[in-house]
């Protein structure tokens, strides 16, 4: 039941619905089933359906093995509303299905949805837009440029300084043929710079269908990169957008526990579970996800990547991704996924749900303040939860600082201060990891290529056994009867 692999692209989410309703309608048991003295053909129960999905979400590398058995009861209700399926009486539209005996079955209509079509010119002005952005970036002309006010960033004059003057180095013997580059050059260089290397690890050939260019703020970036503390946290100049306090000392205060030096309270029984709920609480309150809505579809496209021999390229997108992000938000997430990370391996931690376990409830209470769309998808919870348990485990990578990106900018405006960059085509980057991939080969070559390499490693231990001159003969003789019972 492996995925089939949806493209990267715009409409995911819908294309995934897609892939996981053809799925369940082709794979789930029909049978004949008794209820209230009638038969009934071609059926299944709720409980059934439920055994079955579940074990499909969970062997699919878009959800993986944190999906839980309600999450799969909350998906089948969606499928009854959008009638995916209908009840045995043909009826749908409501979310009534629980874990039980009731009986359902599969309409005449087809449940797949349709995907908006983006119409033609506008995809076209898109693309021609951001070609000219290209070029205007080379040839250092002066655009419009979309500034942040929201979040009341701010760079400091000393930042803003260093910034500077790391990224421009000054070349006294050649100060004559160097062109001046303004700060408004330097964002749009941070901005196509990151943009290049994204769609590069991503390995699409446009970013356009997942992203709008003009969506990158470039002062975000050169924020996120350089205003850290020692341990990779972005640091506000503007504290009224940090957390409130009593938010800080409760997460301290769950993520250091037992010991914490931030509250000197006294505690009582049931008390983690009061500061757990405070936390989820104000998270689960904020106007937007700490992903912003705008940058869904790219999240989500990212997800794909989530496999384990993708998990290097899945992990570098994400750092850059984590990078386009506002600096609170991009501090709310490193810091929610510190404490719990932390919570979750905590072994001292009392229980904080009397029926779900301390990792599941993390994913489960978080994961739609992380991620979610701003119209309601079906399967958002269960791609928000994926994306979670991943930034749990790879947290310290994905949000720390990708120091080539630096490297890459300053390269490229150095040479295009001396007037060697002309073209798009034309820079030098800092080299990105080489990413090698494993070649998938059909179920009958598995088997093939696994009985021949079985075959292959008992020969040469029976050639070893033999030619071994240190083993008494009886022995030899003993282990060699062993492997004729054996391999018969």
């Amino acid at each position: 039941m492996e995925s089939r692999g949806v493209p990267p692209g715009p409409y995911r989410a819908t294309k995934l619905w897609n892939e996981v309703t053809t799925s369940f309608r082709a794979g789930m048991p029909l049978r004949k089933h008794r209820q209230n003295f009638k038969k009934y053909g071609n059926c299944f129960t709720a409980g059934e359906a439920v055994d079955w999905l579940y074990d499909l979400l969970r062997n699919n590398s878009n959800f993986g093995p944190e999906v839980t058995r309600q999450q799969t009861i909350q998906l089948l209700r969606k499928f009854l509303k959008n009638h995916v399926i209908e009840d045995i009486k043909g009826r749908w539209g409501s979310e009534n299905v629980d874990d039980n005996n009731q009986l359902f079955r599969f309409p005449a209509t087809s449940p797949i949805k349709t995907l908006p079509r983006r119409h033609p010119e506008l995809r076209k002005n898109n693309i021609e837009n951001f070609s000219k952005d290209k070029d205007s970036i080379f040839k250092l002309r002066n655009l419009s440029r979309r500034t942040p006010k929201k979040h009341g960033l701010h760079l400091s004059q000393e930042n803003a300084e260093k910034i500077k003057h790391e990224i421009i180095k000054e070349d006294q013997e050649n100060a004559v043929d160097n062109r001046e580059l303004s700060q408004e050059d330097v964002e749009e260089v941070w901005r196509y710079v990151t943009l290049i290397y994204l769609q590069t690890i991503l390995g699409v050939p446009s970013l356009e269908e997942v992203i709008n260019p003009k969506q990158v703020i470039p002062q975000y970036i050169m924020y996120n990169m350089a205003n850290t503390s020692k341990h990779g946290v972005v640091i506000l100049q503007n504290k009224s957008d940090d957390l409130p306090h009593w938010v800080l000392s409760a997460m301290k205060c769950l993520a250091n526990w037992p010991r914490s030096n931030d509250m000197n309270n006294p505690t009582y029984i049931g008390f983690e579970r009061d500061v757990f709920r405070t936390i989820a609480d104000y998270f689960l309150d904020l106007p937007e996800p700490l992903l912003t809505f705008e940058y869904y579809e790219l999240f989500v496209n990212i997800l794909g990547l989530l496999q384990p021999h993708l998990e290097r390229v899945a992990i570098d997108a994400l750092q850059l991704c984590c990078l386009l992000l506002p600096p609170p938000n991009r501090r709310k997430l490193q810091l929610l996924m510190r404490m719990i990370s932390r919570i979750s391996q905590n072994v001292d931690m009392p229980k904080l749900h009397d029926a779900m376990g301390t990792r599941s409830l993390m994913i489960h209470t978080f994961s739609r303040c992380v991620l979610c769309c701003a119209e309601e998808v079906d399967l958002d919870e269960l791609l928000a939860a994926r994306l979670v348990s991943f930034l749990m485990d790879h947290h310290q990578e994905v949000l720390q600082v990708p120091s080539y990106l630096q490297t890459a900018v300053e390269k490229h405006l150095d040479y295009l201060k001396k007037g060697h960059i002309e073209n798009p085509g034309d820079g030098l980057f800092a080299p990105l990891p080489t990413y090698s991939y494993c070649k998938q080969i059909s179920a009958q070559e598995f088997d093939e290529q696994k009985v021949s390499t079985s075959q292959a490693a008992i020969a040469e231990l029976l050639e070893n056994i033999i030619k071994n001159k240190s083993l008494p003969l009886k022995e030899k003789r003993k282990k060699l009867k062993q492997f004729q019972k054996k391999n018969k």
